[in-house]
Protein backbone atom coordinates (compact mmCIF):
# COMPACT_ATOMS: atom_id res chain seq x y z
CA UNK A 1 0.00 0.00 0.00
CA UNK A 2 2.82 2.43 0.56
CA UNK A 3 3.34 2.99 -3.57
CA UNK A 4 -0.43 3.83 -3.38
CA UNK A 5 0.00 6.31 -0.71
CA UNK A 6 2.81 7.94 -2.04
CA UNK A 7 1.37 8.70 -5.29
CA UNK A 8 -2.10 10.04 -3.71
CA UNK A 9 -0.53 12.36 -1.64
CA UNK A 10 0.57 14.33 -4.71
CA UNK A 11 -3.32 14.75 -6.07
CA UNK A 12 -4.80 18.13 -5.40
CA UNK A 13 -7.00 18.33 -2.61
CA UNK A 14 -10.05 19.53 -4.13
CA UNK A 15 -10.59 16.69 -6.76
CA UNK A 16 -14.07 15.28 -5.85
CA UNK A 17 -14.32 11.41 -3.78
CA UNK A 18 -15.51 9.86 -6.06
CA UNK A 19 -12.94 10.30 -8.33
CA UNK A 20 -10.07 9.78 -5.34
CA UNK A 21 -12.07 6.18 -4.98
CA UNK A 22 -11.80 5.44 -8.95
CA UNK A 23 -8.07 6.68 -8.90
CA UNK A 24 -7.27 4.41 -6.04
CA UNK A 25 -8.99 1.20 -7.30
CA UNK A 26 -7.40 1.94 -11.40
CA UNK A 27 -3.32 2.39 -8.97
CA UNK A 28 -4.30 -0.64 -7.40
CA UNK A 29 -5.10 -2.31 -10.74
CA UNK A 30 -2.33 -0.79 -12.07
CA UNK A 31 0.62 -2.06 -8.65
CA UNK A 32 -0.51 -5.46 -9.30
CA UNK A 33 -0.23 -5.94 -13.20
CA UNK A 34 3.00 -3.75 -12.67
CA UNK A 35 4.17 -6.56 -9.93
CA UNK A 36 3.67 -9.20 -12.37
CA UNK A 37 5.45 -7.71 -14.50
CA UNK A 38 8.58 -6.67 -12.20
CA UNK A 39 8.47 -10.93 -11.44
CA UNK A 40 8.81 -11.81 -14.95
CA UNK A 41 11.57 -9.05 -15.55
CA UNK A 42 15.28 -8.69 -14.81
CA UNK A 43 16.98 -10.65 -17.58
CA UNK A 44 19.73 -8.16 -18.07
CA UNK A 45 23.30 -9.41 -17.72
CA UNK A 46 25.50 -7.99 -14.70
CA UNK A 47 24.01 -5.08 -14.15
CA UNK A 48 25.46 -2.74 -11.23
CA UNK A 49 24.59 -2.91 -8.00
CA UNK A 50 21.56 -2.12 -6.24
CA UNK A 51 19.82 -1.04 -3.27
CA UNK A 52 16.88 -3.33 -2.38
CA UNK A 53 13.51 -2.48 -4.21
CA UNK A 54 10.28 -1.67 -3.32
CA UNK A 55 7.26 -3.33 -5.31
CA UNK A 56 5.68 -0.37 -8.46
CA UNK A 57 8.06 2.34 -6.96
CA UNK A 58 11.18 0.81 -6.74
CA UNK A 59 14.09 2.59 -5.38
CA UNK A 60 12.05 5.66 -5.93
CA UNK A 61 11.67 6.29 -1.83
CA UNK A 62 15.43 6.27 -1.26
CA UNK A 63 15.55 9.27 -3.88
CA UNK A 64 14.85 11.78 -1.66
CA UNK A 65 13.74 15.34 -1.14
CA UNK A 66 18.09 16.35 -1.32
CA UNK A 67 18.96 13.30 -3.67
CA UNK A 68 22.50 14.64 -3.92
CA UNK A 69 23.29 13.36 -0.19
CA UNK A 70 20.68 10.73 -0.56
CA UNK A 71 22.77 8.79 -3.53
CA UNK A 72 25.75 10.00 -1.85
CA UNK A 73 24.77 8.10 1.00
CA UNK A 74 24.07 4.76 -0.71
CA UNK A 75 27.00 4.69 -2.92
CA UNK A 76 28.81 4.37 0.45
CA UNK A 77 27.21 1.14 0.89
CA UNK A 78 26.36 -0.29 -2.54
CA UNK A 79 29.44 1.00 -4.09
CA UNK A 80 30.45 3.72 -6.75
CA UNK A 81 28.18 2.57 -9.59
CA UNK A 82 24.42 2.03 -8.68
CA UNK A 83 21.38 0.88 -10.64
CA UNK A 84 18.41 1.83 -9.75
CA UNK A 85 14.74 1.83 -10.63
CA UNK A 86 12.72 5.05 -10.25
CA UNK A 87 9.14 3.83 -10.97
CA UNK A 88 9.24 2.03 -13.94
CA UNK A 89 12.72 4.01 -15.29
CA UNK A 90 15.79 2.29 -15.29
CA UNK A 91 18.74 4.63 -13.67
CA UNK A 92 22.39 5.06 -13.51
CA UNK A 93 24.42 6.55 -10.32
CA UNK A 94 28.03 7.67 -11.11
CA UNK A 95 29.85 8.69 -7.70
CA UNK A 96 33.12 8.19 -9.15
CA UNK A 97 35.78 10.57 -10.60
CA UNK A 98 37.33 6.98 -12.07
CA UNK A 99 34.17 6.30 -13.51
CA UNK A 100 33.47 9.64 -14.54
CA UNK A 101 36.54 9.55 -16.68
CA UNK A 102 35.71 6.60 -18.19
CA UNK A 103 32.63 7.77 -19.62
CA UNK A 104 34.18 11.16 -21.26
CA UNK A 105 37.25 9.32 -22.33
CA UNK A 106 35.57 6.26 -23.88
CA UNK A 107 31.73 6.31 -23.71
CA UNK A 108 30.90 10.16 -24.05
CA UNK A 109 28.48 10.08 -27.11
CA UNK A 110 26.95 7.04 -25.91
CA UNK A 111 26.37 8.68 -22.45
CA UNK A 112 25.26 11.98 -24.41
CA UNK A 113 21.58 11.75 -25.02
CA UNK A 114 19.02 13.58 -22.75
CA UNK A 115 15.81 11.94 -21.16
CA UNK A 116 12.48 13.23 -22.33
CA UNK A 117 10.04 14.89 -19.90
CA UNK A 118 6.84 16.28 -20.49
CA UNK A 119 7.43 19.65 -18.64
CA UNK A 120 10.72 20.22 -20.72
CA UNK A 121 9.08 19.13 -23.84
CA UNK A 122 6.30 22.06 -23.51
CA UNK A 123 8.28 24.59 -21.78
CA UNK A 124 11.42 24.02 -24.33
CA UNK A 125 9.63 24.06 -27.49
CA UNK A 126 9.45 20.83 -27.91
CA UNK A 127 12.60 19.75 -26.39
CA UNK A 128 14.56 21.92 -29.37
CA UNK A 129 16.93 23.70 -27.05
CA UNK A 130 20.56 22.97 -26.03
CA UNK A 131 19.65 21.62 -22.56
CA UNK A 132 17.55 18.83 -23.18
CA UNK A 133 17.92 17.98 -27.35
CA UNK A 134 18.86 14.58 -27.94
CA UNK A 135 22.17 14.17 -29.19
CA UNK A 136 23.28 14.81 -32.77
CA UNK A 137 23.71 17.17 -35.62
CA UNK A 138 21.10 19.78 -34.74
CA UNK A 139 22.62 20.04 -30.96
CA UNK A 140 25.48 20.15 -32.24
CA UNK A 141 24.57 23.50 -34.21
CA UNK A 142 22.97 25.30 -31.74
CA UNK A 143 25.48 24.74 -28.99
CA UNK A 144 27.69 25.87 -31.99
CA UNK A 145 25.71 28.96 -32.01
CA UNK A 146 25.31 29.60 -27.92
CA UNK A 147 29.10 29.28 -27.19
CA UNK A 148 30.49 31.24 -30.13
CA UNK A 149 28.03 34.50 -29.55
CA UNK A 150 27.45 34.15 -26.02
CA UNK A 151 30.02 32.33 -23.99
CA UNK A 152 33.73 32.68 -25.80
CA UNK A 153 36.59 34.30 -23.69
CA UNK A 154 35.98 37.22 -26.06
CA UNK A 155 32.14 37.46 -25.53
CA UNK A 156 32.20 37.11 -21.52
CA UNK A 157 34.23 40.05 -22.02
CA UNK A 158 32.32 42.22 -23.77
CA UNK A 159 29.73 42.24 -21.67
CA UNK A 160 32.23 43.59 -18.72
CA UNK A 161 30.76 46.62 -19.36
CA UNK A 162 27.51 45.20 -17.81
CA UNK A 163 28.72 43.77 -15.00
CA UNK A 164 30.54 47.67 -14.46
CA UNK A 165 27.24 48.53 -14.15
CA UNK A 166 25.02 46.06 -12.28
CA UNK A 167 27.78 45.69 -9.94
CA UNK A 168 27.97 49.36 -9.31
CA UNK A 169 24.34 49.97 -8.87
CA UNK A 170 24.01 46.65 -6.35
CA UNK A 171 27.02 48.69 -4.18
CA UNK A 172 25.05 51.57 -4.21
CA UNK A 173 22.25 49.99 -2.33
CA UNK A 174 24.18 48.55 0.19
CA UNK A 175 25.42 51.88 0.31
CA UNK A 176 21.98 54.06 0.97
CA UNK A 177 21.07 51.01 3.11
CA UNK A 178 23.52 51.88 5.41
CA UNK A 179 23.28 55.83 5.39
CA UNK A 180 20.01 55.65 6.00
CA UNK A 181 20.55 52.95 9.31
CA UNK A 182 23.82 54.63 9.80
CA UNK A 183 22.91 54.64 13.55
CA UNK A 184 20.63 52.10 13.63
CA UNK A 185 22.43 48.69 14.97
CA UNK A 186 19.46 46.64 14.01
CA UNK A 187 20.45 46.63 10.30
CA UNK A 188 20.02 43.77 8.04
CA UNK A 189 20.19 43.20 4.60
CA UNK A 190 18.70 40.12 2.91
CA UNK A 191 22.05 39.13 0.74
CA UNK A 192 20.27 36.58 -1.16
CA UNK A 193 17.44 38.87 -2.81
CA UNK A 194 20.23 41.61 -3.52
CA UNK A 195 22.12 38.89 -5.21
CA UNK A 196 19.58 36.68 -7.06
CA UNK A 197 18.46 40.19 -8.86
CA UNK A 198 21.82 41.46 -9.42
CA UNK A 199 22.77 37.72 -11.20
CA UNK A 200 19.34 37.77 -12.92
CA UNK A 201 20.35 41.40 -14.18
CA UNK A 202 23.39 41.26 -15.74
CA UNK A 203 21.87 37.82 -17.79
CA UNK A 204 19.37 39.31 -18.89
CA UNK A 205 21.00 42.22 -20.50
CA UNK A 206 23.53 40.00 -21.95
CA UNK A 207 21.05 38.00 -23.24
CA UNK A 208 17.74 40.31 -24.03
CA UNK A 209 19.60 44.02 -24.15
CA UNK A 210 17.63 45.15 -20.74
CA UNK A 211 16.37 44.26 -17.73
CA UNK A 212 12.30 44.29 -18.22
CA UNK A 213 11.62 44.80 -14.76
CA UNK A 214 8.30 45.45 -13.05
CA UNK A 215 7.07 48.48 -11.39
CA UNK A 216 8.12 46.82 -8.57
CA UNK A 217 11.77 46.61 -9.72
CA UNK A 218 12.04 43.09 -10.00
CA UNK A 219 12.66 41.51 -13.54
CA UNK A 220 9.80 39.79 -15.40
CA UNK A 221 12.20 37.13 -17.23
CA UNK A 222 13.58 36.52 -13.73
CA UNK A 223 9.67 35.58 -12.78
CA UNK A 224 8.71 33.34 -16.02
CA UNK A 225 12.35 31.97 -15.49
CA UNK A 226 11.51 30.46 -11.63
CA UNK A 227 8.23 29.36 -12.74
CA UNK A 228 10.06 27.05 -15.66
CA UNK A 229 12.49 25.80 -13.07
CA UNK A 230 9.93 24.73 -10.70
CA UNK A 231 7.81 23.42 -12.65
CA UNK A 232 10.48 21.07 -14.27
CA UNK A 233 11.94 19.96 -10.69
CA UNK A 234 8.71 19.38 -9.70
CA UNK A 235 7.58 15.07 -9.00
CA UNK A 236 5.62 13.88 -12.65
CA UNK A 237 4.16 10.59 -12.96
CA UNK A 238 5.28 10.43 -16.27
CA UNK A 239 9.07 10.99 -15.99
CA UNK A 240 9.22 7.96 -13.45
CA UNK A 241 5.80 5.99 -14.54
CA UNK A 242 5.74 6.24 -18.64
CA UNK A 243 2.18 4.09 -18.35
CA UNK A 244 0.88 6.84 -15.77
CA UNK A 245 1.85 10.06 -17.70
CA UNK A 246 -1.50 11.02 -17.54
CA UNK A 247 -1.92 11.48 -14.26
CA UNK A 248 0.22 14.68 -14.94
CA UNK A 249 -3.02 16.34 -16.50
CA UNK A 250 -5.15 14.78 -13.47
CA UNK A 251 -3.41 16.26 -10.58
CA UNK A 252 -3.17 19.63 -12.40
CA UNK A 253 0.99 19.66 -13.65
CA UNK A 254 0.44 19.81 -17.36
CA UNK A 255 -2.26 22.83 -17.57
CA UNK A 256 -0.10 24.69 -14.89
CA UNK A 257 3.19 24.11 -17.56
CA UNK A 258 1.07 25.05 -20.55
CA UNK A 259 -0.11 28.08 -18.64
CA UNK A 260 3.51 29.71 -17.90
CA UNK A 261 4.66 28.10 -21.68
CA UNK A 262 2.19 31.01 -22.89
CA UNK A 263 3.46 33.65 -20.49
CA UNK A 264 7.25 32.60 -21.40
CA UNK A 265 5.77 32.37 -25.15
CA UNK A 266 4.28 36.07 -25.34
CA UNK A 267 7.26 37.73 -23.47
CA UNK A 268 9.86 35.97 -25.78
CA UNK A 269 7.57 37.23 -28.66
CA UNK A 270 7.77 40.81 -27.69
CA UNK A 271 11.36 40.74 -27.15
CA UNK A 272 12.26 39.05 -30.59
CA UNK A 273 9.32 41.65 -31.62
CA UNK A 274 11.32 44.77 -30.10
CA UNK A 275 14.61 43.60 -31.31
CA UNK A 276 13.41 43.63 -34.80
CA UNK A 277 12.13 46.71 -34.36
CA UNK A 278 15.24 48.61 -33.48
CA UNK A 279 17.61 46.93 -35.95
CA UNK A 280 15.42 48.92 -39.04
CA UNK A 281 16.19 51.97 -37.15
CA UNK A 282 20.14 51.54 -36.73
CA UNK A 283 22.47 51.09 -38.54
CA UNK A 284 24.27 47.27 -38.75
CA UNK A 285 27.51 48.53 -37.10
CA UNK A 286 25.75 51.12 -34.77
CA UNK A 287 27.02 50.12 -31.11
CA UNK A 288 28.33 46.65 -32.65
CA UNK A 289 30.61 46.46 -29.46
CA UNK A 290 27.37 45.99 -27.02
CA UNK A 291 24.98 43.77 -28.94
CA UNK A 292 22.94 41.26 -27.06
CA UNK A 293 22.33 37.57 -28.08
CA UNK A 294 19.44 38.56 -29.90
CA UNK A 295 21.16 40.65 -32.03
CA UNK A 296 23.50 38.17 -32.76
CA UNK A 297 21.12 35.79 -33.70
CA UNK A 298 19.12 38.30 -35.75
CA UNK A 299 22.45 39.04 -37.91
CA UNK A 300 22.96 35.00 -38.34
CA UNK A 301 19.69 34.85 -39.47
CA UNK A 302 19.46 37.54 -41.99
CA UNK A 303 23.00 36.62 -43.33
CA UNK A 304 22.44 33.25 -43.97
CA UNK A 305 25.37 31.98 -41.98
CA UNK A 306 23.94 29.09 -39.93
CA UNK A 307 23.84 26.84 -42.88
CA UNK A 308 20.41 25.78 -41.58
CA UNK A 309 16.95 27.26 -41.35
CA UNK A 310 16.32 27.90 -37.56
CA UNK A 311 12.81 29.19 -37.03
CA UNK A 312 11.75 32.17 -33.90
CA UNK A 313 11.03 29.12 -31.55
CA UNK A 314 14.34 27.48 -31.48
CA UNK A 315 15.62 31.20 -31.19
CA UNK A 316 13.02 30.69 -27.98
CA UNK A 317 14.23 27.75 -26.24
CA UNK A 318 17.83 29.14 -26.66
CA UNK A 319 17.09 32.53 -24.46
CA UNK A 320 15.15 30.32 -22.04
CA UNK A 321 18.71 27.64 -21.42
CA UNK A 322 21.03 30.49 -21.86
CA UNK A 323 19.09 32.63 -19.08
CA UNK A 324 18.67 29.23 -16.84
CA UNK A 325 21.58 27.97 -17.79
CA UNK A 326 23.44 31.44 -16.70
CA UNK A 327 21.74 33.11 -13.80
CA UNK A 328 20.73 30.17 -11.55
CA UNK A 329 23.97 28.17 -11.45
CA UNK A 330 25.52 31.96 -10.82
CA UNK A 331 23.10 33.18 -7.92
CA UNK A 332 23.40 29.70 -6.63
CA UNK A 333 27.32 30.05 -6.45
CA UNK A 334 27.08 33.38 -4.98
CA UNK A 335 24.89 32.73 -2.79
CA UNK A 336 27.00 29.89 -1.24
CA UNK A 337 30.45 31.81 -1.54
CA UNK A 338 29.59 34.71 0.51
CA UNK A 339 27.65 32.58 3.11
CA UNK A 340 31.31 30.39 3.30
CA UNK A 341 32.96 33.77 4.04
CA UNK A 342 30.46 34.88 6.30
CA UNK A 343 31.36 31.20 7.87
CA UNK A 344 34.56 31.61 7.83
CA UNK A 345 35.76 34.62 9.15
CA UNK A 346 39.88 33.67 8.53
CA UNK A 347 39.24 33.12 4.92
CA UNK A 348 36.82 36.52 4.48
CA UNK A 349 39.36 38.83 6.19
CA UNK A 350 42.48 36.96 3.70
CA UNK A 351 40.38 37.47 0.91
CA UNK A 352 39.38 41.16 2.12
CA UNK A 353 43.02 41.79 2.53
CA UNK A 354 44.00 40.70 -1.07
CA UNK A 355 41.33 42.42 -2.95
CA UNK A 356 41.62 45.51 -1.28
CA UNK A 357 45.59 45.19 -1.76
CA UNK A 358 44.65 44.74 -5.97
CA UNK A 359 42.53 47.82 -5.67
CA UNK A 360 44.53 49.73 -3.95
CA UNK A 361 43.34 53.86 -4.09
CA UNK A 362 40.99 53.08 -7.35
CA UNK A 363 37.65 54.25 -6.84
CA UNK A 364 35.94 51.20 -8.70
CA UNK A 365 37.13 47.31 -8.98
CA UNK A 366 38.86 47.33 -12.56
CA UNK A 367 38.61 43.86 -15.13
CA UNK A 368 42.42 44.03 -14.93
CA UNK A 369 42.64 43.50 -11.23
CA UNK A 370 40.53 40.07 -11.24
CA UNK A 371 43.24 38.51 -12.62
CA UNK A 372 45.77 39.43 -9.61
CA UNK A 373 43.39 38.23 -7.37
CA UNK A 374 44.77 34.74 -6.81
CA UNK A 375 43.21 34.18 -3.57
CA UNK A 376 39.60 34.56 -4.65
CA UNK A 377 40.00 32.51 -7.61
CA UNK A 378 40.68 29.78 -4.64
CA UNK A 379 37.66 30.96 -3.30
CA UNK A 380 35.54 30.48 -6.26
CA UNK A 381 36.52 27.40 -6.85
CA UNK A 382 36.55 25.77 -3.06
CA UNK A 383 32.57 27.23 -3.03
CA UNK A 384 32.05 24.89 -6.48
CA UNK A 385 33.88 22.43 -5.15
CA UNK A 386 31.56 22.13 -1.86
CA UNK A 387 28.70 23.62 -3.86
CA UNK A 388 28.91 22.55 -7.89
CA UNK A 389 26.38 24.24 -10.39
CA UNK A 390 24.71 21.12 -10.93
CA UNK A 391 25.21 19.10 -7.66
CA UNK A 392 23.52 15.76 -9.72
CA UNK A 393 24.92 16.43 -13.67
CA UNK A 394 21.32 17.04 -15.93
CA UNK A 395 20.21 13.81 -16.58
CA UNK A 396 21.35 11.85 -19.58
CA UNK A 397 20.16 9.09 -21.23
CA UNK A 398 22.53 5.65 -23.05
CA UNK A 399 22.06 5.28 -27.12
CA UNK A 400 22.76 1.93 -26.55
CA UNK A 401 24.17 -0.58 -24.43
CA UNK A 402 27.27 -0.42 -22.76
CA UNK A 403 30.25 -2.02 -20.37
CA UNK A 404 31.10 0.83 -17.47
CA UNK A 405 33.11 -0.58 -15.03
CA UNK A 406 33.01 -4.71 -15.70
CA UNK A 407 29.02 -4.25 -15.16
CA UNK A 408 26.69 -3.79 -17.90
CA UNK A 409 24.29 -0.87 -18.55
CA UNK A 410 21.28 -1.15 -20.76
CA UNK A 411 19.96 1.16 -23.21
CA UNK A 412 17.93 4.01 -22.70
CA UNK A 413 18.97 4.13 -19.20
CA UNK A 414 19.02 7.48 -17.41
CA UNK A 415 22.30 8.33 -16.02
CA UNK A 416 23.43 10.82 -13.06
CA UNK A 417 26.93 11.53 -12.78
CA UNK A 418 26.75 12.72 -8.67
CA UNK A 419 29.47 15.65 -9.21
CA UNK A 420 28.51 17.06 -4.92
CA UNK A 421 29.69 13.01 -3.92
CA UNK A 422 32.92 12.89 -6.45
CA UNK A 423 33.71 16.38 -5.02
CA UNK A 424 33.44 15.70 -1.36
CA UNK A 425 35.42 12.02 -2.05
CA UNK A 426 38.00 11.83 0.75
CA UNK A 427 40.26 9.88 -2.02
CA UNK A 428 41.05 12.95 -3.39
CA UNK A 429 40.33 15.58 -1.07
CA UNK A 430 41.57 15.84 2.59
CA UNK A 431 39.12 16.60 4.91
CA UNK A 432 36.52 17.32 2.06
CA UNK A 433 33.81 18.56 3.90
CA UNK A 434 35.97 21.98 5.39
CA UNK A 435 35.81 24.65 3.30
CA UNK A 436 39.44 25.09 2.80
CA UNK A 437 40.58 27.80 -0.46
CA UNK A 438 44.44 27.13 0.62
CA UNK A 439 43.71 23.60 -0.98
CA UNK A 440 43.90 25.18 -4.83
CA UNK A 441 46.52 27.59 -3.78
CA UNK A 442 49.34 25.16 -5.69
CA UNK A 443 46.85 22.61 -7.83
CA UNK A 444 46.15 22.80 -11.55
CA UNK A 445 42.37 22.86 -11.28
CA UNK A 446 40.37 24.39 -14.08
CA UNK A 447 37.10 24.59 -14.39
CA UNK A 448 37.01 22.76 -18.21
CA UNK A 449 36.08 19.44 -16.98
CA UNK A 450 39.09 18.02 -17.52
CA UNK A 451 39.72 17.20 -13.94
CA UNK A 452 36.98 14.83 -12.99
CA UNK A 453 37.55 15.03 -9.42
CA UNK A 454 36.67 18.79 -9.86
CA UNK A 455 34.34 19.37 -12.49
CA UNK A 456 31.44 21.34 -11.39
CA UNK A 457 30.06 22.34 -14.85
CA UNK A 458 29.80 18.69 -15.73
CA UNK A 459 31.61 16.14 -18.12
CA UNK A 460 32.25 16.13 -21.62
CA UNK A 461 30.18 16.89 -24.24
CA UNK A 462 27.06 17.90 -22.43
CA UNK A 463 29.01 19.53 -19.31
CA UNK A 464 27.68 23.31 -19.28
CA UNK A 465 29.99 25.41 -21.52
CA UNK A 466 28.94 28.08 -19.57
CA UNK A 467 32.03 27.98 -16.97
CA UNK A 468 33.96 31.64 -18.18
CA UNK A 469 30.77 33.14 -18.11
CA UNK A 470 29.76 32.37 -14.86
CA UNK A 471 33.08 32.81 -13.20
CA UNK A 472 33.10 36.31 -14.55
CA UNK A 473 30.22 37.42 -12.71
CA UNK A 474 31.12 35.13 -9.70
CA UNK A 475 34.46 36.66 -8.57
CA UNK A 476 33.38 40.16 -10.03
CA UNK A 477 30.64 40.46 -7.27
CA UNK A 478 32.53 38.88 -4.84
CA UNK A 479 35.25 41.37 -5.25
CA UNK A 480 33.43 44.33 -5.10
CA UNK A 481 31.73 42.86 -1.72
CA UNK A 482 34.73 42.38 -0.29
CA UNK A 483 36.45 45.70 -1.33
CA UNK A 484 33.82 48.38 0.11
CA UNK A 485 32.57 46.37 2.52
CA UNK A 486 32.98 45.17 5.94
CA UNK A 487 30.56 42.14 6.99
CA UNK A 488 28.67 40.92 10.28
CA UNK A 489 26.22 38.34 11.32
CA UNK A 490 22.97 40.97 12.29
CA UNK A 491 22.12 38.25 15.45
CA UNK A 492 23.99 39.46 18.82
CA UNK A 493 25.54 36.56 20.09
CA UNK A 494 25.55 34.18 16.95
CA UNK A 495 28.70 32.94 16.34
CA UNK A 496 29.85 32.42 12.53
CA UNK A 497 29.03 28.33 11.83
CA UNK A 498 25.82 28.99 13.25
CA UNK A 499 25.07 30.25 9.80
CA UNK A 500 22.65 28.51 8.09
CA UNK A 501 23.25 26.06 5.71
CA UNK A 502 19.89 24.35 4.61
CA UNK A 503 19.21 23.55 0.79
CA UNK A 504 16.71 23.07 -1.63
CA UNK A 505 17.39 20.56 -4.92
CA UNK A 506 16.35 22.02 -7.84
CA UNK A 507 18.16 21.62 -11.37
CA UNK A 508 21.03 23.40 -8.74
CA UNK A 509 21.24 23.32 -5.12
CA UNK A 510 20.09 26.51 -3.72
CA UNK A 511 20.20 27.62 -0.26
CA UNK A 512 16.91 27.20 1.47
CA UNK A 513 16.82 30.43 3.80
CA UNK A 514 18.07 34.06 2.60
CA UNK A 515 21.23 35.35 4.72
CA UNK A 516 20.99 38.10 6.71
CA UNK A 517 23.91 40.12 7.20
CA UNK A 518 25.06 43.95 8.86
CA UNK A 519 27.44 46.04 5.65
CA UNK A 520 29.50 48.41 6.93
CA UNK A 521 31.19 51.18 4.23
CA UNK A 522 34.87 50.65 4.06
CA UNK A 523 36.75 53.47 3.63
CA UNK A 524 39.80 53.64 1.78
CA UNK A 525 43.00 55.22 3.12
CA UNK A 526 43.76 58.38 1.53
Amino acid sequence: MLPVVLILKHLPLELNPTLYVSLFCFIILIFFVLIKLQRTSGNEPNLPPSPPKLPFIGNLHQFGSLPHRSLTALSHKYGPLMFLRLGQTPTLVVSSAHLAREIAKFHDVVFSDRPQSAAAKILFYGGTDVGFLPYGEEWRLKKKICVHEFLTPKKVQSFQYIREEEVADLVNKIRKACADHQHDDRLSVNMSEMIIATSHKIVSRCLLGQNFETADGKSRFEDLARKVMTHITTFSFGNFFPSLGWMDVVTGLIPKVNATFREVDAFLDDVLAQHKAAKRNEDDDHNSEKKDFVDHLHELQQHDLLGSELTQSDHKAMLIDLFLGGSDTTTAALEWAFTELMRNPRVMKKAQEEVRRVVGNKSKVEENDMKQMKYLDCVAKETLRLHPSFALSVPRETTSGVTLGGYYIPPKTTVFVNLWGIQRDPEFWERPEEFMPERFENSQYEFKGQDFEFAPFGIGRRGCPGASFGIASLEYVLANLLCWFDWKLPESGKSAQDVDMSETFMLTVVKKLPIYVQPKPYLIAS
